[in-house]
């Protein structure tokens, strides 16, 4: 731990689909520009590693910091979350307790459905952005590193993530158990990020619909997309209203942190579904309210459940076995991290005092045999610090403690 560190303990603190709505978790959502801010703030508040994860169901900063009231300061004043909301909704992880937070989100045991590895992607780009900005020390690339390990290793060993199961899977599952002819609609999809594209292809892939149209913002993009798709129609978004008013089905999946679709886009005799898969909601509230509208939001989405998320609550023990493996090597390396300063410094004055001892033989007794000595007395040194590191290690030892006795001891700033 370096000198920044001092008196500081690990924090994750946030909000997540576990205790925060759609409406609570929009305030405390932050774009990427936000989450540069806020990792450039954190650096200038002299905030020794930290980094920030910000997905539809979850806003979370885990990071270094003497109290976590640092760390949540950091998040208010760059989302529109008020403190007093995240007093009511958040999650608030110290030391160890964080550490396993991270296992769980990174391995999809945290997902909102259960094994949805999309997360896994999201985590990754959090802790590049951060390393781009410098904010990541040596404890967190560690810590990212092994969670990653372990992410792995729980989708090659395990049927965590077995079988397709996400937001936009859940939108196409959605649309199967509730509309009639489905394979006949016309289906609008309004937007092109990651959901935008899944949502089509489960589309594709599942409702054997050739009546799928797209229009995104960027049109290159929608061009790309229906060139490498067969059965998507593209418009571009100077017709979206033309497109609204012909579909049966529009699903929204534009990211954008304020509503795309409003009262002004929708025509009110016309029955229309519509699927927002954006987080925060992109679409208005007050579309809700009108008679032949159905507004689904993701909340309400990834309330459907199937037979594979029973057999991948059955995969959770095995999960978790490659999770402890994963954390009790971190732990030996932050073990060993923690006590190699003391046992370099507490060999340094051992070997201080060897010299001096073989210093004053030497003149004292004739014919003193320097290299024999150096010998055993090294030997003696390797037992002794030898010793040390394994009553460091023992979980019954208090290692601040013991660091502190032999520093009083030898003398020595371990």
């Amino acid at each position: 731990m370096n000198n920044k560190q001092i008196g500081t303990k690990l924090y994750n603190v946030g909000v997540s689909y576990k205790k925060a709505d759609v409406e609570t978790r929009s305030a405390f959502s932050l774009s990427k520009q936000k989450q540069i801010s806020l990792l450039k703030d954190a650096k200038s508040k002299g905030i020794d590693g930290v980094m920030v994860v910000s997905t539809c169901n979850r806003t979370e900063i885990t990071g270094f910091a003497k109290h976590p009231f640092e760390l949540i300061s950091l998040l208010c004043e760059h989302s529109n979350g008020t403190v007093e909301e995240f007093v009511r909704f958040s999650n608030i992880y110290k030391g160890s307790e964080a550490i396993q937070h991270l296992f769980n989100i990174g391995t999809g045991l945290e997902s909102q459905i259960l094994g949805d590895y999309e997360i896994v992607g999201q985590l990754k780009q959090a802790y590049q952005l951060a390393q781009k900005y410098g904010a990541i020390n040596t404890y967190l690339e560690r810590l990212m590193n092994s969670v990653l390990q372990a992410s792995k290793d729980v989708k090659n060993n395990t049927e965590l993530s077995s079988g397709t199961t996400s937001v936009a899977y859940a939108a196409t599952q959605y649309i199967i158990e509730n509309v009639d002819n489905y394979n006949s609609k016309r289906v609008l999809v309004y937007g092109l990020g990651e959901i935008g594209k899944n949502a089509c292809k489960n589309l594709i892939e599942y409702t054997e619909n050739t009546n799928i149209h797209l229009i995104n913002r960027t049109h290159s993009k929608a061009m790309e997309f229906a060139e490498a798709h067969q059965n998507v129609a593209i418009n571009t978004f100077e017709n979206l209203d033309v497109e609204i008013e012909d579909a049966d089905i529009l699903i929204v999946s534009t990211g954008a942190e304020l509503p795309t679709i409003t009262a002004k886009h929708i025509h009110h005799n016309k029955k229309l579904l519509v699927l927002d898969l954006s987080m925060p909601e992109n679409v208005a509230k007050e579309v809700k309210s009108f008679e032949n509208i159905t507004l689904i939001n993701v909340d309400e989405l990834s309330k459907i459940t199937d037979k594979t998320l029973e057999r991948r609550q059955a995969e959770i023990p095995k999960a978790q076995e490659i999770i402890n493996k994963h954390k009790q090597e971190f732990a030996y390396w932050l073990d060993h991290r923690k006590f190699t300063p003391a046992v370099n410094a507490l060999k340094i004055s051992l070997q201080s005092i060897q010299e001096d001892e073989i210093n004053f033989h030497q003149k004292k007794i004739e014919g003193f045999n320097t290299e024999h000595a150096e010998q055993i007395t090294s030997r003696i040194i390797q037992k002794i610090t030898t010793q040390f590191v394994k009553h460091l290690k023992d979980e019954n030892t208090s290692v601040d403690q013991s660091i502190e006795i032999v520093s009083k001891i030898f003398n020595a700033t371990l």
